[in-house]
């Protein structure tokens, strides 16, 4: 093999029909990828895979029995320790198998891949930091709702109570025949009614109170109300009764199923939603079915699609995952999956 300007290391190996194995080419690069002279490689051909970090050796062997058996390049990357360097790097490797003398001679090339292994893993790990801030945002959020749902309903719902039970007082002392003070007393009743009524609507959107029952019940609540609101029937189902979750879990899974209807009650153009959630040792499911017109694949990731990225961050933060798909009969299905640690079947 003629040397060229490679930005690595250009090599031949031989694997002989005994299994035993040979470099009968290395450039010059080997000393800088490897920190091993070409020479004292091309003598012990074994010393390369001792190179190989050990938990990283099986799955180059894997490739290379991979590549022999089907005849078909071989790409692999792993980690190798440089002795002479005290450090790990990362490397390519690239070869094409042919035949040669009973045995098989790959022809290839090694590159230094550190440096993008570096950058992905800091990728990684910025991603998973985002992650768990996105997890701690919303439980703090959840945390200030419920305190807030409190405030009004206590604060705000005590005085207005305090308000219409004063004006009762106040509207039975009235002259009698004043029929203008009594509308305007009556108008104001009805108006603390229907302050009563926001306080509490307010408070149930801010922090369920219903989650107070369990998930089940939470769960069937919402259903209902959401075929009030939408007018759109929705059936649920669930086989539990009841089932333990502690009030994070709870709360996040109840509002990825919010979300999912608010997606239904926005786009699909839906006449039938089905809920079904179910529990096993393992797992707990919630699968949302609708007959509407169903999401393209490249809708579910629009640069302002929160609501679906929102959902999956929830699952995310539980340990599980959302997935979008079409139903049978037309129609998506939305399908979220949490874990139930420390459980077993």
């Amino acid at each position: 093999m003629m040397q060229a300007d490679w930005p690595g290391l250009v090599y031949q190996f031989l694997q002989r029909p005994d299994g035993s194995g040979a470099f009968p080419y290395l450039s010059d690069a080997c000393h800088a990828l490897l920190g091993v002279a070409p020479e004292r490689l091309r003598a012990d051909a074994a010393l390369f895979v001792e190179l190989i970090l050990p938990e990283d050796r099986p799955s180059y062997c894997d490739a290379m029995r991979a590549s022999r058996a089907e005849m078909k390049a071989c790409n692999w990357e792993g980690r190798i320790w440089i002795e002479e360097w005290k450090d790990i790097k990362w490397i390519n490797l690239r070869a094409m198998p042919s035949a040669h003398d009973g045995g098989v001679q790959w022809d290839g090339i090694m590159t230094n891949i550190t440096q993008s292994k570096l950058a992905e893993a800091e990728i990684k790990r910025s991603r998973e930091q985002l992650a768990e801030l996105s997890a701690h945002i919303q439980t703090v959020k959840e945390q200030e709702r419920a305190r807030i749902a409190r405030e009004i309903h206590d604060d705000l719902g005590g005085n207005l109570t305090a308000i219409k039970m004063a004006l009762a007082l106040l509207t039975r002392r009235l002259p009698a025949g004043d029929n203008v003070l009594l509308e305007k007393a009556n108008y104001v009743d009805a108006l603390i009614d229907r302050s009563i009524e926001a306080v509490h609507r307010i408070s149930g959107d801010l922090r369920p109170g219903v989650l107070d029952f369990g998930l089940v019940a939470a769960i069937d609540w919402q259903a209902k109300e959401f075929e009030k609101q939408a007018g759109i029937p929705c059936e649920f189902t669930s086989n539990q009764k009841e089932i333990d979750l502690d009030l994070d879990q709870a709360t996040a899974l109840f509002r990825v199923f919010q979300e999912a209807l608010t997606n239904i009650a926005k786009h699909a153009r839906a006449s039938r939603v089905a809920v079904r959630l179910s529990r096993t040792n393992r797992n707990l499911r919630l699968e949302v079915t609708d007959d509407g017109r169903g999401i393209a694949p490249a809708d579910r990731m629009k640069p302002k699609s929160f609501g679906i990225r929102g959902m999956m961050e929830r699952a995310k933060a539980l340990g599980g995952d959302v997935s979008i798909g079409a139903g049978g009969a037309g129609g998506t299905v939305v399908t979220i999956k949490i874990p139930l640690t420390g459980r077993a079947d």
